[in-house]
């Protein structure tokens, strides 16, 4: 019995002497390993606050970029209200203006008693039954010329060179400074239509209304754009004019900045960039919103359908880049989550190179042969890859009005060019087999 319990102890002190080395080797270990890293709260924040920054700072951009480029680019500025010469809208609304101006120097009450006794037949034909409505009838008359006039291609002509000359004078609406066909009344931005009615004048007087000859030199003018806090604006407008192409530079290096900052730098470019669409678009919105706000505080002499016209006019290029920015966000992040380690974005990468390697493959048994090609792209595949991105991101940068399909088409054409490497790269299942 003593040899049994001497046997049964003597296990219990080797299972003692091995958990005291297993407790030596465990605390050895421990010894050996780094302290864990200490979590960088401060990085974190500061990383946040400068993506915040950043993003906060992309509708100041394309509001900065707009006004570089619509009111600092003649040509940009001319292409941008040359349609509006050629819309109903503002046709009836100059028409309306030069008929005002034009009925203001017209005496009535001497319109018959001053014509020649051979010109009232003409006179009473152009016009037609007077009697009472002698006003309505002119008005009409000269209305109806007026429209002849803005309809025709002279007048477009007419209003190109208008809006061209007074480009540089159209700094004043947001500056103060100019002079010229453009000016600045209370806030109010009106161009001179004084050409306008001297037309008018010459077509009254080819028709019969000779007593039109009287009407002296008329300046009238038609109001492009109207706010009360116009003036208190010139500040910040000459703020973002100045800061033009700088101030989205500045963005772009925030959200840079604040990326490299990151703990999780995949992450934080995917959230950067869906939060810059996000900012932009919500200034799209305010674009919306302000429209009907715009108009609503006009005089009431001032046609509405028109001063929406050329606020859509003005505001286009601005909503371009608007839609510009929103696709290149949403491009940007669909990028990068793509190329991440995450599992739904390894299903995609697996289903596009299962979907190439299948046409490739079909190829293959059709007869295609690639010789030499294949394998010489399968070995540079990478530094292809980066050739064609490059390429896309030089397009683009020097694209002088990008706009959201010109981001689009070159998102898919890059991709298209990918997938062809892909399938050049692809090893052919034929001499897979034969290997």
């Amino acid at each position: 019995m003593a040899d049994v319990a001497d046997g049964m102890a003597e296990p219990g002190a080797d299972d003692a002497r091995e958990l005291a080395r297993l407790r030596a080797r465990v605390a050895a270990l421990e010894a050996e390993q780094p302290a864990p890293r200490p979590r960088r709260t401060g990085r974190s924040l500061l990383a946040a606050v400068l993506i915040t920054l950043g993003c906060l700072l992309a509708p100041l951009s394309v509001v900065a970029a707009w006004a570089s480029g619509v009111i600092g680019d003649t040509d940009r500025y001319v292409d941008t209200v040359e349609p509006l010469a050629s819309d109903p809208d503002v046709q009836q609304a100059v028409a309306a203006r030069v008929t005002d101006a034009a009925m203001d120097h017209i005496d009535l009450n001497a319109l018959l008693s001053s014509a020649a006794s051979d010109e009232r037949p003409l006179l009473e034909k152009a016009l037609g039954k007077l009697g009472d409505s002698l006003d309505g009838a002119v008005r009409s008359f000269v209305n109806d010329k007026a429209l002849d006039v803005v309809g025709s291609d002279a007048f477009g002509q007419l209003w190109t060179e208008l809006n061209r000359k007074a480009h540089a004078t159209m700094n004043k609406a947001l500056t103060g400074d100019g002079g010229g066909a453009v000016k600045l009344d209370d806030g109010q931005v009106t161009l001179d239509l004084g050409p306008v009615v001297e037309q008018v004048k010459e077509r009254l007087v080819d028709s019969g209304l000779t007593i039109a000859e009287q009407i002296p030199e008329v300046h009238t003018d038609f109001p492009v754009a109207k706010s009360e806090d116009i003036t208190k604006a010139r500040t910040g407008f000459r703020l973002l004019q100045l800061a033009g192409n700088w101030l989205p530079v500045l963005a772009l290096l925030l959200i840079a900045g604040g990326v490299l900052l990151a703990r999780n730098r995949r992450r934080a470019v995917v959230t950067a960039a869906l939060c810059v669409a996000a900012a932009v678009a919500l200034l799209g919105v305010a674009l919306t919103v302000f429209r009907p706000i715009y108009l609503d505080a006009l005089p009431q002499d001032v046609s509405q359908p028109a001063a929406g016209a050329v606020y859509d006019a003005l505001t286009h290029f601005l909503r371009t880049t608007v839609r510009m920015a929103v696709v290149l966000g949403v491009v940007v992040a669909l990028a990068v989550w793509l190329t991440g380690t995450g599992r739904r974005a390894a299903l995609v990468r697996n289903l596009w190179s299962s979907g190439i390697g299948a046409v490739r493959a079909t190829a293959d048994r059709a007869g295609m042969n690639l010789g030499p090609v294949g394998p010489w792209v399968a070995a540079h595949r990478k530094w292809i890859f980066w050739v064609l991105i490059a390429a896309a991101v030089l397009t683009y940068l020097l694209w002088s009005y990008p706009t959201g399909w010109v981001v689009g088409g070159l998102a898919l054409a890059l991709l298209c060019a990918l997938a062809v490497v892909d399938f050049l790269a692809a090893p052919s299942p034929t001499k897979e087999k034969t290997s």
